[in-house]
């Protein structure tokens, strides 16, 4: 049953009013809605016509078409379609055309060969790419659906385009170095730290090893996903241009056990059974790799994460600078979730002179709203994310690239710009693409990883989560940063964030299950556990709380 449910779901996701020129869409076997879970857990995705996430507003559609029972099934497709703007009123679904890709799971091949089968015999056609990641499969379908703009719909397609792109951005010097950088020339530069004592000294100090042999500037861990053997691939298109050491690629381990992007970023800690060194840089992909998260040590051992927030900085002010160079007259917007650090917000807002908004949690509200802006760059904290080019920016960076009579500064930096626009997967979070991005980068503004960090000190916080019996009766407003309901737990919680220096707290129920979420910042990490709690025990009380009451953080 579960198998014939997923099976059907797939086909009215490319409703007619979303259908495009070959009418697309595509099933894909990983975990429901996230990859961050164990090996034996399965499910199904969906995309859009054009590769991005299914609308909110098919999300009903979507629960109702998998709650059916199987002889329900084809009568709710029918009605569903035939009730569509622009639909036609005989067999639409025979026009169907569904990309399939599988995952490193057992049970990806006899799932793939359930949805093929139901495909079929719903009168539709299909292709199966096999192993393929999450943001290929949403590649793949862009690619399709736009006539080949997005690029050509297959994976030696996906792999060129991002190493040719890769290899232009670094065949050219935009020359920023640290002088263009607000942070580094104003902020935490060197002498300044050591004059005032401030702990990213050591920090900023630290510079990386010579290569030696049988040693890479760059270990990626890969979750034990697919996201491991497609680098692989990846790296063969790049050839001398990019070396990165693999390790938890599949071959022994079980995926996201004690690897990935969630395992780094909530225990702050390698991959088990990774032995770090100063001067050495890690990242990790999550398990269907559109994660992507960096991390490093310092002299001292201790581990320092850079994560979804500082990511984005770096992709915002490298299109900053490359922006005025070109003198293009567009606005670089930063999309954030409430769950982002303060001081990543007041440092896009203050220092880099940035347009921020803050969106409600999940990657669709920020896609969706990143599509609106000239350039928008949006990374949740867990390292999910992307930047989108307006066609308005795009075609006018081809004018200026095609002028011969603009200054070749000026033509570099959009060309750079353009490069950069094909090396970012323009239609999902992509680890492997952003991979090129953050080395790219970093290389072209000559700074560490470590400087990267430094740029700002993430403001402590902690994360709880608290049981209720109803998740419904909690409602926010303003991105989910205030309560509506229940009456007085507003109050309540401004009035404990009043007692703390330098915090906020808010809390927003789970989209899962019944779970209200509790997010709380202060100066000290001892006054943000605290905050936290006390913020959990109002929760607790005042919204139905189940069982004990929470705890303190030990």
């Amino acid at each position: 049953m579960c198998v014939c449910i997923r099976v059907h779901v797939c086909v009215y996701v490319n409703r007619p009013e979303m259908c495009f020129r070959r009418n697309v869409i595509f099933i894909m076997h990983y975990i429901l809605f996230w990859m961050l879970c164990l090996q034996e857990d399965n499910g199904v995705k969906l995309m859009e016509g054009l590769g991005d996430m299914l609308s909110v507003s098919w999300e009903k559609h979507a629960t109702s078409l998998a709650s059916a029972q199987l002889g329900e099934l084809r009568t709710q497709l029918s009605a569903l379609l035939r009730d569509c703007p622009g639909s036609e009123s005989s067999s639409p679904v025979q026009k169907y055309h569904v990309l399939i890709g599988q995952d490193t799971r057992a049970s990806s091949k006899v799932l793939a060969q359930a949805v093929s089968d139901g495909v079929t015999d719903l009168g539709g056609t299909f292709k199966d790419f096999g192993l393929v990641t999450t943001p290929q499969l949403h590649y793949l379908v862009a690619s399709h659906n736009s006539d080949g703009l997005m690029g050509e719909p297959s994976l030696d397609g996906y792999y060129r385009k991002l190493s040719e792109a890769y290899k232009a951005l670094m065949a050219q010097d935009i020359k920023a170095k640290h002088e263009f950088l607000p942070c580094l020339a104003q902020h935490v530069c060197v002498q300044q730290c050591a004059c005032s004592g401030d702990p990213r000294m050591k920090i900023l100090q630290a510079k990386p090893q010579p290569k030696i042999e049988g040693s890479y500037p760059l270990t990626m861990d890969g979750a034990n996903g697919v996201g491991a053997p497609k680098m692989v691939e990846l790296l063969s298109y790049l050839k001398s241009s990019l070396a990165v050491k693999i390790i938890n690629n599949g071959e022994s381990g079980k995926l996201n056990h004690e690897c990935g992007a969630d395992y780094v970023k909530i225990g702050r800690r390698a991959p088990k059974g990774l032995q770090m060194l100063e001067g050495r840089i890690y990242c990790s992909l999550d398990g269907d790799a559109d994660r992507l998260l960096y991390y490093f040590v310092d002299k001292s051992g201790t581990f320092h994460l850079v994560d979804g927030d500082k990511i984005s900085t770096l992709m915002a002010i490298f299109i900053q600078h490359l922006l005025k160079e070109a003198q293009l007259p567009f606005q670089v917007s930063v999309l954030q979730t409430a769950y982002a650090n303060g001081s990543s917000t007041r440092y896009l807002k203050d220092t880099l002179q940035l347009q921020v908004y803050c969106l409600p949690t999940g990657v669709k509200y920020l896609h969706t709203k990143a599509k609106e802006c000239d350039i928008g760059v949006y990374f949740e904290a867990n390292g999910h994310g992307t930047v989108l080019f307006g066609k308005r920016v795009l075609d006018k960076v081809a004018e200026v690239m095609q002028d011969s009579s603009k200054p070749e500064t000026q033509r570099a930096a959009a060309t750079q710009l353009y490069h950069t626009s094909q090396l970012i997967n323009q239609a999902v979070g992509d680890a492997l693409s952003d991979l090129l991005a953050v080395e790219a980068m970093l290389s072209l503004l000559d700074l560490s990883l470590p400087q990267l960090y430094a740029l700002y000190t993430d403001i402590p916080s902690r994360l709880l989560k608290v049981k209720v019996i109803d998740r419904q009766q909690i409602t926010t407003t303003d991105a989910e940063r205030s309560v509506t309901h229940p009456e007085g737990l507003q109050a309540a919680i401004e009035e404990r964030v009043h007692h703390h220096l330098q915090a906020r707290a808010f809390v927003r129920p789970s989209g899962t299950e019944d779970m209200v979420r509790v997010y709380a910042e202060s100066k000290t990490q001892e006054s943000a556990d605290c905050l936290a709690h006390e913020v959990a025990l109002l929760v607790h009380r005042l919204a139905g709380g189940v069982g004990e009451e929470p705890r303190a953080t030990t």
